[in-house]
C-alpha cells in the first residue's frame, strides 16, 4: 500500500470486529501505544483440541454495561503491558479481524479491563503501521455510527422487572460502586432504587414501623436493602437499617455489623479476642505519658491513626520518636481519640484487599502505595494488581468478617515476617479498584448473595430480537 493510498483516520473511529460478534465499537486511536487492546472482563482460559483458548465478555458501548457480548478466541501470547498509569500487568493476546472503513485485516488485541477508561478499545500503532495516516485534529473520518444504528445492531433491550425490590441505602447516586450495584440488579430483572440516607425518615411504632422517603413516600414493599453508609452518617444510617430490619427487610450488611466495624477500637478488640493477629496497637485519650505509648508499639517508626479517619485520611507515619511525640501531641490538642500502631517495614508499602461476599473471598488485589506515600491507598494515587493469597490469608479474611457479622466486606491485610496481620475491615468497600484490576463482576455477586438469602431463582427470558453476532442475545429476565 503506497503512502498516498493509505486510509486517513482521526483520533477516534468506529470499528467492527466480525469474528468477535461486535458490530460496532468506538476505538481511541493512539500511535503512542504499541499494541491494541479491548475492554474485557470475566476472562477465563480453557483448552480446546489441545490448544489454549480464552473466553471473555465485552461491554462494547461506552458508559453502558447493559449490552454484553461473550467472545472466545485462541490465545496467541501472554504479554506484560504497561498501562498509561504506569502499571504493568500480564495480558492475554488474541488475533481477530477488524473492519475500519473499507479496509479489513487481522490485528492483535490484548485483553484488559478498560471499564474506567473513556474508550472500550484502543487502536495501537502495530495495527495501523503501513495502512493508515492519522489526522489528530479530526474524528470519525471513516464514518459515524449513530444511536439509531446502534439500537439496530445491538437490539432493543427490554428488562422485565419480575424480580425483587432492592434498594441501595447510600449518599451519592453517582458513585461508581452504587451505579454498578444498581445496574447489576437491573440486569437480573430486579427493581432497583437508590435511597439517599439524608432523605429518609422513620416512624417508630410497635405495630406498624415505617420508613418514609422525601415527599412522604412510604417504603413498604422492599425485599432487601444494601447498606453503603459513609462513616460520617454511621449513626443515622444504622438507625435506618435497624428500622428496615424491624420491618422484616433483609439488610446487607446489618446495622449491628456496620456499627461494630465502624468502631475501630472495638473491632480490633474483637479480632484479638477471636485469635486474629493485628499489628501491635496502643490506644489513648489524650495520654499524659506519650513516651510510654510510643514504647508500647516498639518505638519509632510508628503509625498514628485517628479513630474517625477514613480512606487514608487521619493516618500519619512518624519516622522518629521526636516526630511521633509531635504528632501525638498535635492530635491531643484536638482532643481526638487516637491509635498508635507498629510500622510493618517489610510490607514495603503494600497491602491486600480481600473482597468477601457471603462467606467467600471472591477477589483479592494487592495495593501498592504511590511514590512518597507509606500506605497503599487507591484514593491517593496508589495502584492495584491481581495477587494470589495463601490459605492462611484467606482464612484470616473470612474469620474477620464472621467476627463482625458482615456479609459483604473489604478486608485489609498486611504481610509481615510473622505472617499475615489484619489492618481493618471495611463494611462499605469500593468496587472500582477490585473490578478494574481483576475484571470480575463483583456487583452481580452481591446481587446473587441477596437472591440466595431470599431463595429467589432467576428465570431466563428469550432473546428480545435477532441482531448481529452474539449481541442478538441480550440478558433479560421474565
Amino acid at each position: 500500500m503506497t503512502k498516498n493510498s493509505r486510509l486517513t483516520i482521526g483520533s477516534e473511529e468506529w470499528c467492527t470486529l466480525p469474528e468477535l460478534g461486535i458490530p460496532a465499537i468506538k476505538a481511541r486511536v493512539d500511535s503512542g501505544a504499541k499494541t491494541s487492546s479491548i475492554h474485557a472482563f470475566n476472562i477465563q482460559t480453557f483448552r480446546r483440541k489441545g490448544a489454549s483458548w480464552v473466553s471473555f465478555e465485552v461491554h462494547p458501548l461506552q458508559n453502558n454495561r447493559r449490552v454484553s457480548i461473550r467472545c472466545e478466541r485462541p490465545v496467541v501470547d501472554k504479554r506484560i503491558v504497561k498501562s498509561s498509569s504506569g502499571i504493568s500487568e500480564t495480558r492475554y493476546v488474541v488475533v481477530t479481524r477488524i473492519k475500519l472503513g473499507p479496509e479489513t485485516w487481522d490485528i492483535e488485541l490484548t485483553l484488559a479491563n478498560r471499564d474506567s477508561m473513556g474508550y472500550r478499545m484502543l487502536l495501537g500503532r502495530e495495527a495501523m503501521s503501513g495502512r493508515m495516516m492519522i489526522d489528530p485534529g479530526s474524528s470519525f473520518c471513516q464514518g459515524v455510527v449513530d444511536k439509531e444504528r446502534l439500537r439496530e445492531v445491538y437490539g432493543e433491550r427490554r428488562v422485565e422487572h419480575s424480580g425483587l425490590q432492592i434498594a441501595v441505602l447510600a449518599s451519592n447516586p453517582e458513585l461508581y460502586s452504587n451505579q454498578r450495584i444498581l445496574e447489576a440488579g437491573e440486569e437480573r430483572g430486579h427493581t432497583m432504587r437508590f435511597l439517599d440516607i439524608k432523605q429518609c425518615y422513620m416512624k417508630l411504632d410497635a405495630d406498624n414501623p415505617e420508613v418514609h422517603y422525601r415527599g412522604g413516600m412510604v417504603l413498604d414493599e422492599l425485599d432487601a436493602v444494601i447498606t453503603r453508609i459513609r462513616p460520617s452518617l454511621t449513626f443515622y444510617g444504622c438507625a435506618l437499617a435497624r428500622q428496615f430490619e424491624s420491618m422484616g427487610v433483609l439488610t446487607i450488611n446489618s446495622s449491628a455489623a456496620v456499627t461494630q466495624s465502624r468502631d475501630k477500637l472495638f473491632s480490633l478488640q474483637l479480632m484479638l479476642k477471636s485469635g486474629i493477629s493485628i499489628p501491635t496497637t496502643g490506644f489513648a485519650n489524650s495520654p499524659m505519658d506519650t513516651n510510654d505509648l510510643i514504647d508500647m508499639v516498639g518505638g519509632a517508626p510508628l503509625i498514628v491513626k485517628l479513630l474517625e479517619g477514613t480512606q487514608g485520611r487521619g493516618v500519619v507515619l512518624a519516622e522518629t520518636r521526636k516526630a511521633a511525640d509531635s504528632v501525638i501531641n498535635a492530635f491531643k490538642s484536638l482532643r481526638a481519640n487516637l491509635l498508635v500502631q507498629e510500622f510493618i517495614r517489610e510490607a514495603g508499602g503494600k497491602d491486600l484487599r480481600c473482597f468477601v461476599i457471603d462467606g467467600k473471598v471472591v477477589a483479592t488485589i494487592e495495593r501498592t502505595a504511590a511514590p512518597g506515600e507509606f500506605r497503599a491507598n487507591l484514593h491517593r494515587g496508589g495502584s492495584a494488581s491481581i495477587v494470589k493469597i495463601s490459605t492462611e490469608e484467606r482464612a484470616l479474611a473470612l474469620r474477620a468478617t464472621r467476627v463482625l457479622g458482615l456479609k459483604v466486606a473489604g478486608v485489609d491485610i498486611i504481610r509481615s515476617n510473622n505472617g499475615p496481620l489484619l489492618l481493618e475491615v471495611n463494611s462499605s468497600p469500593g468496587l472500582e479498584g477490585v473490578e478494574s484490576a481483576t475484571g470480575k463482576d463483583i456487583a452481580s455477586r452481591m446481587i446473587l448473595a441477596i437472591e440466595k438469602k431470599l431463595g429467589w431463582k432467576r428465570s431466563l427470558g428469550k432473546p428480545v430480537k435477532d441482531g448481529v453476532g452474539k449481541a442478538a442475545f441480550p440478558r433479560t429476565s421474565s
